[in-house]
């Protein structure tokens, strides 16, 4: 913490970031206690431009869209965070079994993941999209199961590092169970790693979601997210714009916030490891 602090005061720029996130964290858990329902029709009031009662206007049936656009942040930050977790867990697992155990384990774990790394994997959560039922669920099962092997490969490599210290081969000298020294002695070391790995991975998430939600696979409507909102809104780019630009302002913002916290993290923990 005391490093993050040096840090934050030498590169005051990282919070922008760290600002931005907070905010749109904080109001997507805030809206709810808002009285204004995102999914209200109202027929009479269709396309409207910003105004002071509809701070970002109104879509093609009328519903607000500033309220679209925070319900569609919690369900785009939802599955980013929740796809995330899956894809670490997953990665952390397999990194660890592979770089400790050796051998035959590592052998078919890595080239498991490189048959999957083969594979254009935008292409393969698109088809597996298509065949099971869209929905949340499913966009975060799909993201979390095929985007950990980047994860798996940098856990491996720190555990291969970590494991040939004396220590570790103290441990197993006294005899202690494989899971006691990769959770007490491993995993704490790659620790640093695995969190850098795992920031980045959130906004990977989110553009993924986004993506799919534009071409019709992720999210459904009424739900909004991000990505279904962008593709209502380039239906309507000659008479209402802002309804393509917000989204997609609010996609790239969050995606360049996350990579600018990734940069933060690993930035610090260098400085810590120096």
């Amino acid at each position: 913490m005391k490093q993050l602090k040096t840090f934050l005061r030498q590169q005051p720029f990282f919070w922008l970031p760290i600002i931005f996130l907070s905010l749109l964290i904080l109001i997507s858990l805030l809206a709810p206690l808002l009285p204004i329902n995102p999914n209200q029709i109202d027929i009479t009031n269709m396309n409207a431009s910003p105004n002071w009662t509809n701070w970002f206007g109104t879509d093609e049936l009328g519903r607000d869209y500033f309220m679209r656009v925070l319900y569609g942040g919690r369900v785009s930050l939802l599955v980013g965070v929740l796809a995330m977790l899956t894809s670490t867990i997953i990665g952390t697992v397999v990194g660890l079994a592979s770089g400790y155990f050796g051998g035959i384990v590592d052998t078919l774990l890595m080239r498991f993941v490189d048959i999957l790394s083969s594979i254009p994997w935008l292409v393969l959560v698109i088809v597996l999209s298509a065949l099971m039922r869209p929905g949340m669920t499913t966009i975060i099962i799909v993201i979390g199961c095929f985007s950990w092997l980047n994860i798996a490969r940098l856990i491996r490599a720190e555990t291969m590092a970590v494991k040939a210290r004396d220590y570790v081969d103290y441990a197993k000298f006294l005899g202690l169970p494989p899971r006691v020294i990769i959770w007490r002695h491993i995993f704490p070391l790659v620790m640093p790693t695995l969190i850098v790995a795992a920031t980045a991975n959130i906004s990977g998430a989110i553009m993924t979601e986004s993506a799919l939600s534009f071409l019709g696979m992720g999210i459904q409507p009424p739900m909004a997210s991000w990505g279904n909102l962008l593709q209502n809104g380039q239906s309507a780019l000659q008479r209402a714009p802002h309804m393509a630009m917000i989204p997609g302002l609010f996609i790239a913002l969050t995606i360049y916030s996350f990579n600018l916290l990734g940069d933060l993290v690993k930035a610090v923990v260098q400085k810590e490891v120096s």
